[in-house]
């Protein structure tokens, strides 16, 4: 009894604790007026944004709008959109367009020296960056022109505008409506809190959890559905926490590798300093390519669902099955390819964004060098080799992280909240989270306040994997 009660008072000891120290560090936040304007400012937004996803295009009866549910490549595009592709909505691109001439122009970046000077520049960047909006216009009305067939093609009686009238109206209104939002974004970067277009991304996929998880609870707790009760449900929620925790670690896991730097003499003869001689690190990324693997997988993966209707898969019972199992997310086989893929495709973008002999000249450059070995040359094949030996792990760890909802999906969890059990919903929230997290804490520190955990600092995507 003694045990028991003091395991209680000790509960109860830990949780006011705990419950005080987060209404001191929201005080703390409230009370930094430049950061509150900010979080108050992202928040109008945010709003902002989320309203006008709401908002049908001209021409459309919302009433006798009948989309369905979104599979494949256009669940990932609706997931990205906050919902906005399946109500048609003014926004219903979102700033996936925007994603993808940025996603280009990162690529040609690397294997066009002249964009790849570009970047290096404060001035380039800028040039960079207008180039990307003048590309973002282009597959914004690509995409727009695509959009127009899938509404006539799924929902044609909704449709009260003339065909010509209808595409030219829903063309403009898109490609204003993804400006608009990508405007959003960067106000949001520049006057509010975080990287906006990732936020406006995170808020998007993020507006479908509550739903989510009523539909699970009804469907375990209620007994819709199959049932198993209030007990498989809490579990449930253990399993998505214990995933979010291991993803936390997967975005922040880093290879710190020693790094010293040479002693220099300052000064003329007659003053001397000896200056130099500090020892610093050189922090790797275990998985450094972010959600970008999982997101090219996922693009690949919808290609055997495009040969399911070819006369020749049609005619054999053999490959209509084999290609039905690689469109079920839930097979086996789709899983292991798709696992595959991740792998691949993280050793392969990690190549692209990852220099070291880059690193190894800027250290050279910069006086510094990595105990034991020779600056150059060896210092870049050093800096390979671990990059080489801590992808294969953190790939892994992706794979796993990817294949996640089908698995859970194939225990009984509805597809709704199957779909937050890692894969990119998952790992663009926490990154984006981790994000913001850091860039208040950033603000507390710079005003003496305590930081928003008692030991250590958060640590985001950015500067767990910045280079030197």
């Amino acid at each position: 009894m003694r045990l028991l009660s003091f395991i209680r008072i000790s509960f109860f000891r830990l949780t006011f604790v705990s419950v005080k120290k987060l209404f001191d560090t929201l005080k703390n936040i409230w009370s930094i007026e430049e950061l509150r304007k900010r979080i108050v400012y992202t928040i109008m937004l945010i709003l902002v944004y989320r309203i006008g996803s709401y908002i049908t295009l001209p021409g459309i009866d919302p009433n006798s709008l009948a989309l369905g549910e979104q599979k494949g490549l256009l669940d990932l595009f609706n997931m990205f959109a906050g919902g906005s592709f399946s109500r048609a909505s003014i926004f219903a691109l979102g700033v996936m367009p925007y994603i993808s001439a940025s996603i280009f122009m990162q690529l040609a970046g690397i294997v066009i020296p002249q964009i790849s000077k570009l970047q290096k520049e404060e001035s380039g960047r800028r040039k960079v960056n207008q180039y990307t909006r003048y590309l973002t216009v282009i597959v914004t009305g690509a995409q727009a022109s695509a959009y127009v067939t899938y509404l006539n093609q799924q929902s044609a009686g909704a449709i009260i505008f003339q065909p010509f009238m209808f595409w030219l109206s829903t063309t403009i209104v898109l490609t204003a409506g993804t400006l608009f939002v990508m405007w959003l974004g960067e106000k949001i970067t520049d006057r509010g809190i975080g990287n906006g277009v990732s936020l406006l991304i995170m808020v998007g996929i993020f507006a479908r959890l509550p739903s989510a998880l009523i539909q699970e609870g009804s469907a375990k707790i209620v007994g819709q559905g199959g049932g198993g009760g209030i007990f498989i449900f809490l579990l449930e929620m253990v399993i998505f926490i214990a995933v979010i925790i291991g993803l936390i670690l997967l975005t922040q896991g880093v290879r710190r590798i020693p790094l010293n730097y040479a002693r220099r003499v300052m000064g003329n003869n007659a003053a001397r300093e000896i200056a130099g001689g500090s020892r610093d690190f050189i922090p790797l990324k275990v998985n450094s390519a972010g959600v970008m693997p999982i997101i090219f997988a996922q693009a690949i993966m919808f290609v055997p669902a495009l040969f399911t209707n070819f006369s020749f898969v049609e005619n054999s019972e053999t490959a209509s099955n084999f290609f039905r199992q690689l469109g079920d997310y839930t097979s086996a086989p789709y899983n292991i390819l798709y696992a595959i893929l991740v792998i691949a495709f993280t050793y392969f973008y990690t190549a692209l964004i990852f220099n070291p002999t880059e690193m190894a000249d800027n250290l050279k450059r910069n006086n510094s060098f990595i105990p034991g070995v020779k600056p150059g040359e060896p210092t870049a094949n050093y800096i390979a080799t671990i990059m080489d030996r801590i992808t294969l792990p953190g790939s892994v760890f992706l794979a796993l992280a990817g294949i996640l909802p089908g698995v859970a999906a194939l225990l009984g969890v509805t597809s709704g909240f199957a779909s937050f059990y890692g894969g990119t919903s998952m790992l663009i929230g926490v990154g984006v989270i981790l994000d913001t997290l850091q860039q208040i804490e950033s603000h507390l520190l710079m005003r003496r306040y305590d930081g928003l955990m008692k030991t250590g600092r958060v640590s985001g995507r950015q500067a767990a994997g910045a280079s030197v």
